[in-house]
């Protein structure tokens, strides 16, 4: 009986898979780390820990660290719903994440401007948050982190002004130029608009 009720349950609408994007410097993480403090103990938002062929304790954000092979034996499995390569590193949205959305939650991802077309055929809805800064404050940062010489820097700088987010996409732009908790609250007020946009849930 118990299976049946489960096989003629109304399905619940997909939840929406937001892509946090944009350069170097322009403050993604701490953006996210902001939101996520926010929705602490709420059991429909949920951060995607990526898996990256990077040690762990390389800095950045907090990551599944494998090595080259176990990647490679985890894309063969089918184990992401998204992976990509970059700077010499590869990286995986785990496939976990259709459980979550299935079940009409929000789910927020570090993503990649360059490959935003493989997140649009993974996820049903798709939120893009483009987050930017001005070229002045991008430099300042990457050069308060020490990890690149200037040339490195102006390098990146000139990379990643060329990627723009095309029209298709429901874009969210969040200049985080200022203090933290302005670029925060706007990240907070998307979230926030997502889970009010749910029609009711059926238990």
């Amino acid at each position: 009986m118990a299976e049946h009720a489960r096989q003629t349950r109304p399905a619940r609408p997909p939840g929406t898979l937001v892509a946090v994007v944009g350069p170097s410097g322009a403050g993604k993480d701490s953006l996210i780390q902001f939101a996520m403090a926010h929705f602490s103990g709420q059991p429909e938002v949920h951060l995607v820990q990526r898996v990256i062929t990077r040690a762990a304790d390389a800095g950045g954000e907090d990551h599944v660290a494998v090595s080259a092979a176990d990647f490679e034996a985890r894309q063969q499995a089918g184990d992401f719903a998204v992976h990509w390569d970059a700077h010499g590193l590869r990286y995986g949205i785990p496939a976990s994440v259709l459980d979550q959305l299935s079940e009409g939650h929000v789910v927020v991802a570090n993503g990649s401007r360059s490959v935003l077309d493989r997140f649009q055929r993974a996820f049903a809805s798709l939120l893009v948050v483009n987050v930017t800064a001005r070229p002045e404050v991008l430099a300042a940062r990457l050069q308060a982190r020490g990890r690149e010489s200037a040339a490195d820097i102006e390098a990146r700088l000139t990379r990643g002004g060329s990627l723009s987010i095309p029209a298709q996409y429901n874009c969210l732009t969040i200049d985080n130029s200022g203090p933290l908790e302005e670029g925060g609250r706007k990240l907070v007020a998307a979230l926030e608009g997502l889970l009010a946009a749910r029609p009711a849930q059926q238990s």
